[in-house]
């Protein structure tokens, strides 16, 4: 039996990755690593906590006796690290946070991780792999035309994209110096359940469902690649089972839509699932942010060609889903904006 170390797992796709994995092998083990910040939440893994296979521990990865005694209990096959800050308006607010979270957090396991599976001068434990969770942001902004490839070099635009950026080029560097068995997944922007509605998809639902204003950044027309979250969770099963060590894979869903496309969507399929009489006029365009990234778009072609992944689930379909999800739990969403974290998203957001 495999065990993985995932950390971040209480938060949106750490999450939906530990669902994904419990329900396809029955012959694994999870340990899921998780601070409890503000986005990360235990109400995402119902359902898990009384499988004998899963295993919470509270715990920060900047915290280096806490990592290392996950491993001394534990004999660990896989990290994946999904734990990051990576709401970009509160990287331009509080960069420090990032880069020891997302930087050093990073160092941090790949410290003890290399220690652990140690058995000789570069050699490591059979099977042993550590998975780094990354983003398209690294790469930059692009124009009208062109993807991101694996080969594009990173230019990263914001204090969250650059700490990324940062733990990327460490975790390659630990391959390049200690021959350290790393991937790293870089996705486009993910949605579906579970997701802290700070972002655009759950924060313009949870609005429109209240009647508030839907604040668009600028003119509206920045461009982003949609992934549906299950979609990811099945890409990063295949690459920590058959990645070629110490290579880099792009995962993204060829759904590029406008900010405003997305929005306009999300008050027509509200309108038809729900018969509320929500309409444009909520939409609120509001200063840009900082540094905001005018296109992304990403090429799956290796991950594809390697290791036959490809997306699954359309935009039309997946945002459909989507919000009868938000519509069927909304319990959860009250938690998260009236209660655990009322203070915190009153702060971000205020009545909006």
């Amino acid at each position: 039996m495999k065990t993985y170390l995932v950390t971040g797992g209480a938060g949106f796709i750490g999450s939906n990755f530990i669902h994904y994995m419990l329900k396809k092998h029955q012959d694994i083990r999870i340990i899921n690593v998780d601070k409890l910040t503000y986005a990360g939440n235990l109400e995402n893994l119902k359902g898990c906590e009384n499988n004998e296979n899963y295993e919470f521990v509270h715990a920060d990865i900047c915290d280096l006796a806490a990592v290392k005694e996950i491993f001394s209990k534990n004999e660990i096959d896989y990290v994946v690290n999904f734990a990051a800050e990576s709401h970009v308006d509160r990287s331009i607010r509080e960069p420090e946070v990032f880069v020891k979270t997302n930087v050093a957090g990073t160092v941090n396991l790949l410290n003890v991780a290399k220690d652990f599976w140690t058995i000789g001068e570069d050699e490591y434990r059979a099977g042993c792999k550590f998975l780094q969770i990354s983003t398209d942001e690294v790469y930059g902004s692009l124009g009208q035309t062109g993807y991101f490839m694996e080969t594009t070099p990173l230019c990263p635009h914001s204090p969250y994209s650059a700490s990324k950026a940062g733990a990327d080029m460490l975790v390659l560097a630990y391959f390049d110096t200690y021959k350290f068995p790393v991937n790293i997944t870089r996705c486009s922007n993910n949605y579906g359940p579970y997701q802290f509605p700070e972002k655009l998809i759950p924060l313009m639902i949870n609005n429109a469902l209240n009647q508030k204003s839907l604040p668009v950044y600028g003119d509206g027309l920045n461009i982003r690649d949609w992934l549906y979250v299950e979609d990811h969770c099945k890409a990063v099963d295949m690459v920590i089972r058959d990645g070629k060590i110490g290579e880099v894979y792009n995962i993204g869903g060829h759904n590029e839509r406008t900010n405003i496309d997305i929005v306009k969507t999300i008050l027509a399929y509200i309108k038809e699932l729900t018969g509320s009489l929500v309409d444009e006029t909520l939409i609120t365009y509001v200063k840009d942010r900082k540094g905001h990234d005018r296109r992304y778009g990403i090429a799956p072609d290796k991950i594809r060609k390697d290791l036959g992944w490809t997306p699954e689930t359309t935009f039309d379909v997946g945002i459909k889903k989507t919000i009868k999800w938000y519509l069927e739990n909304e319990g959860w969403v009250k938690n998260i904006t009236n209660g655990q974290y009322k203070e915190y998203y009153q702060k971000m957001y205020g009545d909006r």
